[in-house]
């Protein structure tokens, strides 16, 4: 089954579900970086919360969150856009603790440090808020940041399955969160209903479709279906970008690599792409200053 989510609404009842199967663009981001397994599931988790918090912006809106934390993963990058594309990394690759289930993530990223949420709202300035981390728990530290920071009455879970050694097999999250006048009453009910199922990657591991995940949490509330959007791992690098990085070094600096090196490679932090310039090409580079 492809990566997507599906958004839906029960306009009556004041509240939308949005449910997402987020495997596929997991185990490649794992691939490209090569993370071992805690790595591989915080990494997982993050992407997965890109992808929800990604269905609540408009068109050609576009986000990135960063989680800071004391333990040793240290950092995850995570970016996401209206159009499903969504790309991360995690600062330390090689971390691999003892799988300790649903406290696995909290004790590789920490329960101290930042949450900084980055939007491009499509107005002249970025819209930027930190909160601070209080669980290390990816999916309670977005919950925390949209309830306290946005006050909007919001759940969100994210949840995973391995293999016999440990390996991130599936990987999905939902959100809830309440429609004006926000409504809390809405979103505890659906959240007492989450705790009487299966986590979601369970369900999705068992073969349920996100569309029969959202059914189940709407339980016989009445819901229309709004969306059904394709997720992937996409990075937006480019030769032509990894050259204007270059360029804005500025002369002197690609002087010296010319001298030192011979060539330069620029490595994406994002999908680790690698753009080889030689010597030629760096030298034509100086012309353009």
């Amino acid at each position: 089954m492809n990566d997507y989510l599906v958004r839906a609404l029960a306009r009556e009842a004041g509240v939308r579900v949005i449910v997402s199967s987020n495997s596929h663009l997991a185990l490649e981001a794992a691939q490209r970086h090569g993370t071992l397994p805690t790595a591989t599931i915080a990494l997982g988790h993050a992407l997965t919360g890109a992808a929800l918090m990604s269905a609540l912006l408009k068109v050609r809106q576009r986000l990135a969150m960063k989680f800071e934390g004391s333990g040793p993963l240290q950092k995850i990058l995570v970016e996401s856009d209206s159009n499903g594309r969504i790309r991360g990394y995690v600062s330390q690759p090689m971390i691999d603790l003892p799988y300790l289930d649903r406290k696995h993530i909290a004790a590789a990223l920490g329960d101290t440090g930042l949450l900084t949420i980055v939007r491009d709202v499509l107005l002249p300035e970025l819209v930027e808020s930190t909160v601070p981390l209080g669980s290390g728990d990816i999916a309670a530290e977005l919950t925390f940041f949209l309830n306290q920071s946005e006050q909007i009455p919001s759940l969100i879970d994210i949840s995973h399955t391995v293999d016999d050694e440990g390996n991130l097999q599936t990987v999905g999250g939902l959100l809830i969160q309440a429609l004006p006048p926000y409504e809390t009453d809405i979103v505890q009910r659906l959240r007492e209903s989450t705790q009487e199922l299966p986590p979601v990657a369970d369900l999705l591991s068992s073969g349920k479709t996100p569309e029969e995940v959202a059914a189940l949490l709407f339980g016989g509330m009445a819901y229309k279906e709004l969306e059904k959007r394709p997720l992937h791992f996409e990075c937006g690098c480019s030769r032509t970008r990894s050259e204007q990085a270059l360029i804005s070094l500025g002369f002197d600096e690609i002087q010296h690599i010319i001298d030192t090196e011979g060539e330069a490679v620029v490595d994406c932090h994002f999908c680790h792409e690698q753009y080889l310039f030689s010597r030629a090409e760096l030298e034509a580079l100086l012309d353009s200053f």
